[in-house]
């Protein structure tokens, strides 16, 4: 679109969105992913932000430019307390994604409003957009509805550091569940030892081992390879390895993981399973994961 005649458009741009607005944006699919009340940018976790940026093969920090309403018979019904919109705005930073990104992109987004119904000031906001390209050249389609969030310097700078994270050589693959877990009971009492394998999106290994030693303190660490390196150690909250474990893992070890255990060795095993979950922590998310 020429900058000139955009804005001019929006209003029968919108109007395609009766004729079939799932294939322009998602859209409607993308509500029914996101289950939870939307959250504002500045109680988002970093689980939240981790969601987000996983799901998403655009990151951009944008500049609105122009909004439009849409009428919800045109492009379906947001949740309560939501406005949709048609927003145009010009890309300032591509933190992530095609570098033939267009300078000046169009995407619908639902808003929120206030008690009055009224909506916040967007024109000429600062954003960080998460989203993938739609079919027409220009146009995006956030991954969630909520998938808008203020740039500020501090949440610029996680998102940053969360892409980092993802695009790394030796980033942690996604979790899956927990596969075979193994206990080795020491010669004296209270040692003992358990490596418990993950299973993963690429098939990448990745494993959990506890160790106990008399009169210590229980040391866990996570492996990503073959070998259970003595370097290893438990990730840090706030990474993306710790968001990997802490928002997969299930809370207690399933029954199928300790099936080829003895009872002693089963037992001991869902005791060091258990001592990892309370280590990592809650996974801290504030909306559902679309």
């Amino acid at each position: 679109m020429k900058p000139a005649t955009t804005f001019a458009t929006l209003g029968a741009l919108c109007l395609t969105f009766a004729v079939d607005p799932a294939v322009f944006y998602g859209f409607a699919a993308a509500q029914n992913m996101v289950a939870s009340p939307y959250s504002s940018a500045a109680s988002l976790s970093y689980a939240d932000v981790a969601d987000l940026s996983d799901g998403a093969p655009i990151v951009a920090q944008v500049r609105i430019r122009n909004i439009v309403a849409i009428r919800n018979d045109a492009a379906g019904a947001p949740a309560t307390g939501r406005k949709r919109l048609f927003v145009e705005a010009d890309v300032t930073n591509l933190i992530r994604g095609e570098s033939g990104i267009a300078p000046r992109v169009t995407y619908l987004y639902d808003a929120p409003v206030d008690a009055r119904g009224k909506l916040p000031k967007l024109k000429k906001a600062s954003v960080i957009l998460f989203a993938r390209a739609a079919p027409r050249p220009g146009e995006l389609q956030l991954v969630a509805p909520d998938a808008q969030i203020a740039a500020t310097p501090e949440r610029l700078a996680q998102v940053k550091a969360v892409q980092a994270a993802l695009v790394a050589t030796d980033a942690p693959p996604r979790i899956l569940g927990v596969g075979d877990a193994f206990h080795v009971a020491g010669t004296i009492t209270g040692e003992g030892e358990t490596q418990i394998f993950l299973r993963t999106q690429n098939g990448d290994p990745v494993s959990l081992s506890i160790l106990r030693r008399p009169g210590q303190e229980p040391r866990w660490a996570v492996a990503l390879g073959e070998i259970v390196d003595e370097a290893a150690h438990a990730p840090q909250p706030g990474t993306l390895l710790w968001y990997r474990l802490a928002c997969s893992l299930p809370s207690v070890l399933p029954a199928q993981s300790v099936r080829a255990l003895g009872p002693q060795d089963a037992a001991a095993a869902r005791e060091d399973y258990a001592l990892v979950i309370a280590a990592l922590g809650p996974c801290g998310r504030t909306r559902a994961p679309a």
